[in-house]
């Protein structure tokens, strides 16, 4: 395999066991190199622990982990010059300043002592840190300016791959839109694997997804291909005087297939691999004017909640 083929993350059957408790059982994925990737699961699914082992800061059971096509279990030390890592409730020193802390870290992470000063501009200014924050107390920070202290301690030694573990948890607003834009910014020039309960911001953000519950990887993919594999209808709405009747006699489907809410709107379902190209010019043939009319997509949400139900099937399977 050629070196710009090497997945910047791989992780082969990863399992985690804790006396008689499984926190992870058979994790498996990649992450390419320059890939935005969100890492999604219920509270407990073992997002956390998966992302520990990656950054060494712990060991697996068994299985394979590996940053950079380095086994993060035999050569730990070498992985971490590639790793970048964000924990959930990052700890950070209260009693530091931005400036004084990312310059400790950086001497931490073998950054040259003559470049240690440039690089420490750099990512306080790529977290908008330079302007009010660099002199500051992190005691006296935000919630949403800790959280780019963090990101800015992450990208220090300009790794190529970098895990972030709620980087958005407790931010308002305004703070999210400011991190969300900090994670595009690295897309196509590192790896970022990133955990959040805040799907709308995942789906904004990742390129791809993969969902994780109870210990296993129960789906892998684009939003929009996870759309198409675990939702079995499509939802087009419609807004007209036509009648329920009608409208089913006109598309084809059964008039249980539409229903209509507060609004007036009719909300009509098909099945996902139904042909819905010819739609609207069906409703011109019928000579059905009509005044609103769009596909309302599914959300991360739904996406989300039909995935983690296929967990029983799959650890029905492993035992």
């Amino acid at each position: 395999m050629d070196a710009t083929d090497v997945p910047a993350i791989s992780v082969s059957h990863l399992c985690k066991i804790y006396g008689n408790y499984k926190a992870i059982s058979d994790v498996s994925f990649t992450v390419k190199k320059g890939e935005i990737v969100g890492f999604l699961g219920p509270n407990g699914a073992g997002k956390s622990t998966t992302m520990r082992i990656l950054a060494g800061l712990q060991p697996g059971t068994s299985g394979t982990a590996e940053i950079c096509g380095v086994s993060v279990a035999r050569e730990q030390f070498k992985t971490k010059s590639f790793l970048g890592y964000m924990p959930e409730n990052n700890p950070l020193p209260l009693d530091l300043r931005v400036k004084e802390y990312l310059s400790f870290r950086a001497r931490l992470k073998d950054i040259p002592a003559d470049k240690v000063g440039k690089r420490v501009e750099e990512v306080m200014a790529a977290c908008d840190l330079a302007r009010t924050a660099r002199n500051k107390l992190i005691g006296s920070l935000s919630k949403g300016f800790r959280q780019r202290v963090g990101i800015a301690d992450a990208l220090l030694s300009e790794p190529d791959v970098i895990i972030l573990d709620e980087p958005t948890i407790g931010l308002d607003p305004h703070q999210i839109l400011g991190i969300r834009k900090l994670i595009s910014s690295l897309r196509g020039k590192k790896a970022v694997l990133i955990s959040s309960h805040i799907l709308p911001e995942i789906e904004n953000v990742c390129d791809r997804v993969i969902i994780i519950n109870t210990g296993v990887v129960v789906a892998n993919g684009t939003p929009e291909a996870l759309r198409r594999e675990f939702l079995p209808t499509r939802h087009f709405v419609v807004t007209t005087s036509a009648g329920t009747e009608e409208l089913a006699a006109i598309l084809g489907v059964p008039a249980e297939a539409i229903s209509e809410n507060e609004q007036g709107q009719k909300l009509i379902e098909f099945p996902k691999d139904a042909d819905c190209e010819g739609l609207l010019s069906k409703f011109e043939a019928a000579g059905v004017a009509l005044s609103e009319f769009y596909e309302k997509k599914a959300s991360l949400e739904d996406v989300f909640l039909a995935a983690t139900q296929r967990v029983y099937d799959i650890t029905s399977s492993l035992k």
